[in-house]
Order: structure tokens, then sequence, then C-alpha cells
């Protein structure tokens, strides 16, 4: 009786912990919130370091080395110049690992950074679905070369734009992973008309 009274109590919390993630509902011109993650130095990455000193968008994404995660990531990367000459620096997020964001960015030539939110901290900070349980990802790279990918959460692919006030000027639930970049400097754009 009590192995099943404490497996209810565990599948409760973890409820609870899902609905307390779902209950942040941020909204265009809400204050944006304030987070810290590793980045894919191994450094911490603080956006009260960013924020107010250029438009930061922050995309989330479900995994490194998979189709549309790679296509957003590409895409942000060939936009990059784009973005930069419109003030706008681009930072990723996802429950991979520094390691795995290390191979992820070599892989693709990646030039911004990606944060390990292994926890899924900041992601439920934003209101971002986070599914916890270990996944893995068979990843093969260019030279050849196989490795297994590991991360404890998954969070759903939405992207925000911080603005220099530190506010959320857009927000993106339903994003089409190849256009994300394009989708994001169309914002700004309207932004600063």
């Amino acid at each position: 009786m009590k192995t099943i009274a404490n497996a209810f109590l565990a599948v409760c919390l973890c409820q609870s912990a899902v609905l307390a993630a779902e209950t942040v509902d941020l909204k265009v011109g809400d204050k944006a919130p304030t987070f810290e993650a590793l980045d894919d130095t191994g450094k911490a990455w603080k956006s009260s370091d960013h924020v107010g000193k250029k438009i930061v968008v922050v995309y989330f994404y479900p995994a490194d080395m998979t189709g549309g995660c790679t296509k957003q990531a590409c895409g942000f990367r060939d936009k990059l110049g784009d973005l930069s000459k419109k003030g706008i620096e681009v930072v990723g997020v996802s429950g991979d690992t520094v390691a795995s964001h290390v191979l992820f960015k070599q892989e693709y030539d990646l030039t911004f950074p990606l944060l390990a939110d292994t926890e899924g901290k900041v992601a439920s900070a934003f209101g971002v679905p986070v599914t916890p349980g270990e996944k893995k990802v068979n990843a093969k790279f260019k030279t050849g070369k196989e490795e297994v990918l590991i991360r404890n959460v998954t969070t759903a692919r939405w992207t925000f734009v911080i603005d220099k006030d530190g506010k959320i000027a857009a927000k993106n639930t339903k994003v089409a992973a190849a256009e994300d970049s394009q989708a994001v400097l169309d914002a700004v754009e309207k932004l600063q008309k």
C-alpha cells in the first residue's frame, strides 16, 4: 500500500511541475524573465549581460542533430549577418548537454551561442512546454563518426524576441523550423518601423 501511495504522490508531483510550467503565459509587452544557463563553451550565459544592449532572440528547440532543429539552426546561421545589422543577437536553447552543443556547432559551423537547459528551467520560465524523460539521438557526423546524444528534457519549438527594454516584443508558438530566422527578421523590421 505504501508503494502505491508513493507512486501516486510521484505522479501528482510530476503533474504539478508540468502544470506550473504551463501557468506561465508570457504575452507581447510582458517583461522577459531573467535567466542563466551554461553555453556551448561551458560558461554561464546570463540574460542580464545581453538584454538591454541588443534585441535578443531566444529560440527553444527540441534537440541537436535532428532534421527540423538543424534546419532552424542553419537558418539562423545563414541570416546572422542580416540579423546583426538590425542589432539582433541570437541564442538557441534546448535540453541538450554542453557536449552535445559543441558537436552540433562544429558539425554545422554555427556561430551563435547554444544554451544547455538540461533541467528545463529556462524553458519553464518562458512557459515553453517541457517533456521530461531521457531521449537518445543517434547522430552521424560528416566525418563518418557516429555518437549517441542523450538529453533529459525535450522542449517545444518556440521563439521569443526580447526588445532593448527587456520586454517580449514577439512570441511564436507555432514555429516553422526552416523559416524561423526570416520570421524573426520580418517581426523585428515591423517593430522598427
